[in-house]
């Protein structure tokens, strides 16, 4: 289980996922890019904190 992008083109690039994720496994420039999946302890910070819905967590 681990977190993944389902609507990369909907992402604002607000920055409240990277905020969110205790394990640093996000990263945004012009969108939010998953850096370390294997880190990913499947929390839900991460889309729990994304206002427009991009990720989720499997």
């Amino acid at each position: 289980m681990a977190v993944t992008i389902k609507n990369a083109a909907d992402c604002v690039a607000c920055g409240s996922c990277v905020d969110a994720c205790p394990q640093e496994v996000l990263k945004v420039e012009d969108a939010v890019e998953i850096v370390s999946a294997d880190d990913c302890v499947s929390c839900g910070l991460c889309a729990d904190a994304c206002p427009v819905d991009v990720l989720e967590v499997d």
